[in-house]
């Protein structure tokens, strides 16, 4: 039995042991040292004992060695492609003119395209004109006609987890103000006391665009579907606010919503 090395780029070696002439890859590679006896590469492996016949060994040689001394970057992961937006939805999220405030363009890459708006198949039992909100799914429905429905993405706040059931469209706001709740300005304060007589509209406002106002037996709700301009919020979780769209889509959904329209709220495990 015998030890040999096995010499290969930038100084480093394989160390093989020779046994009965058949080698043995014994230790992997190691490399060259420095002049405080320290390896010169942080990527030293210790490769377990492997009898390698000869012929196998010798034809592999070139593919292992290889294998042994390249392939630093086999470790990262290879980025993925930037998503591309095809032109129709790009014109469909444009930003929007003729307004008091300006309404920017949102990132399309940011959002899951199952969410951008579009017609689909969906026969809810609901009359045409019917809104529903699957918080579940994050969509929210306007009934059409023929088993069909326009589809919108939504992002669920807290307080869209907060009402289930049926209720109506009592108003719609255009750039409307926001108040926050008593009960919000009682817990935080500093936060939201200064805002008792409410939020001007306009861009940071949180209820964005356009709002919708849900009633139930003549009582306010305090269930809003409203505008954003967060876009990366779309088809997730968020910490505030209602039922939010992208402020395009509330936009959209506001010319086409009259007052006293049904909405349905699903809330999960609701059928």
């Amino acid at each position: 039995m015998d030890d040999a090395a096995w010499p290969l780029a930038d100084g480093a070696t394989l160390a093989v042991t020779i046994v009965s002439g058949v080698p043995i890859r014994r230790c992997g590679v190691s490399h060259r040292r420095g002049r405080n006896g320290s390896s010169s590469s942080p990527y030293e492996t210790d490769l377990a004992i492997m009898p390698l016949a000869r012929r196998t060994f010798l034809a592999s040689a070139p593919l292992f060695l290889a294998g042994c001394v390249s392939g630093r970057l086999s470790d990262v992961a290879p980025k993925a492609p930037a998503r591309i937006v095809p032109p129709y939805y790009l014109a469909m999220y444009a930003p929007v003119t003729g307004e008091p405030f300006p309404v920017a363009a949102p990132d399309l890459t940011k959002i899951d395209p199952r969410f951008y708006r579009q017609e689909v198949a969906y026969a809810s039992g609901e009359i045409t004109g019917t809104l529903i909100v699957d918080t579940a799914a994050r969509f929210l429905y306007l009934q059409m006609e023929g088993g069909r429905a326009l589809r919108y993405g939504i992002g669920v706040g807290k307080a869209g987890l907060a009402f289930a059931g049926e209720a109506s469209v009592r108003y719609k706001r255009a750039w409307p103000r926001w108040r926050p709740t008593d009960a919000m300005m009682a817990r935080e304060p500093d936060r939201y006391g200064h805002l008792g007589a409410g939020m001007e509209p306009g861009p940071t406002n949180p209820l964005g665009a356009r709002a919708l106002y849900l009633f139930r037996n003549g009582e306010d709700t305090l269930y809003r579907i409203h505008g954003t301009a967060e876009d990366w919020s779309i088809g997730r979780s968020v910490s505030s606010g209602c039922i939010r769209l992208l402020n395009q889509d509330v936009i959209d959904l506001h010319r086409r919503v009259l007052d006293g329209t049904k909405v349905v709220v699903l809330q999960s495990g609701m059928a």
